[in-house]
């Protein structure tokens, strides 16, 4: 990787911190843990790469924007605001607290977050929104909008696509976590996704294809960023569900994880690699 502002053993070192805080935001109420890790690899690069969007800028007009439209991931981006100084690491401690903003979903009180989330789908109209002000006024930021694959089940998410492509929204990116799970299914056993990037594409946009937990295939991807002049991006991430905890990579039944605190120390010990763990947590299963 040329011309960054980390290197990408940096990139990883960030990751590894950010999954901890994940890991430790997974007990005394849980949090959507599987889910989180898929995501944590983009979410640091757009953070730490890709975006113009620092502790002091947040306010500046000439700032990038992100919408993480796949609200539930929240605790990624809590751990990568707070090893890139926009948080204070101790505010974790305070999650699903009534006395602080930490909790399942994005909230503007939160330094570095646009806009609150809770329903899927919302969050593409709202990034049209604010790319399509740019795009009038003049100004080159660029915007980001994380989705879920299961979010994609909305239909608003493609309602998005044709609006952006209709104002030749070439300022936005759409970026779609697709680790392949929605709660605690399949997105093929539900309803089939693929051939996703054809789709994406037959609603006029540039699409590129990656593996989400590839900080070179990351910075190839958003280097060439505009794709296409006059059409919205796309860039579709493949990831894994829980990715760093063998223990519950790609398992349906732990979308949602509340973890003992003896879990919780173990699970720590096996993202060095050290061992895996042997949960006896509930699961949360939905139907």
């Amino acid at each position: 990787m040329e011309n960054t502002k980390h290197s990408e053993q940096e990139l990883q070192a960030i990751a590894l911190k950010v999954r901890e805080h994940i890991v430790r935001m997974s007990t005394a109420g849980g949090c959507f843990t599987g889910a989180s890790l898929s995501a944590v690899d983009m979410i640091v690069y757009l953070y730490g790469e890709f975006l113009n969007l620092t502790p002091s800028n947040l306010k500046d007009v000439n700032r990038d924007y992100l919408f993480l439209s796949k609200g539930h991931d929240v605790p990624a981006l809590y751990g990568t605001l707070v090893e890139l100084g926009f948080l204070e690491k101790e505010r974790l401690e305070n999650h699903l607290s009534l006395n602080d903003h930490i909790y399942w979903h994005p909230n503007t009180h939160i330094p570095g977050v646009e806009f609150h989330s809770g329903s899927l789908g919302h969050l593409p109209s709202v990034a049209i929104g604010v790319a399509l002000d740019l795009k009038i006024s003049g100004s080159d930021n660029k915007v980001i909008c994380i989705m879920g694959d299961g979010e994609l089940n909305e239909g608003t998410c493609w309602e998005a696509v044709l609006v952006a492509n209709a104002y030749n929204l070439d300022n936005l990116i759409f970026v779609i976590d697709r680790n392949h799970f929605q709660a605690n299914m399949r997105t093929e056993d539900l309803i089939p996704l693929e051939p996703l990037a054809q789709k994406f594409e037959a609603f006029g946009a540039a699409v590129k294809r990656i593996n989400g937990h590839s900080y070179t295939e990351l910075h190839d991807a958003f280097s060439a960023y505009p794709f296409q002049q006059g059409k919205l991006n796309v860039v579709i991430a493949d990831t894994v569900r829980g990715k760093g905890l063998p223990s519950i990579q790609e398992r349906a039944d732990r979308w949602f994880c509340n973890f003992s605190a003896d879990e919780v120390e173990q699970l720590l010990l096996e993202l060095h690699g050290e061992h895996t763990t042997s949960l006896t947590s509930e699961t949360l299963i939905v139907r």
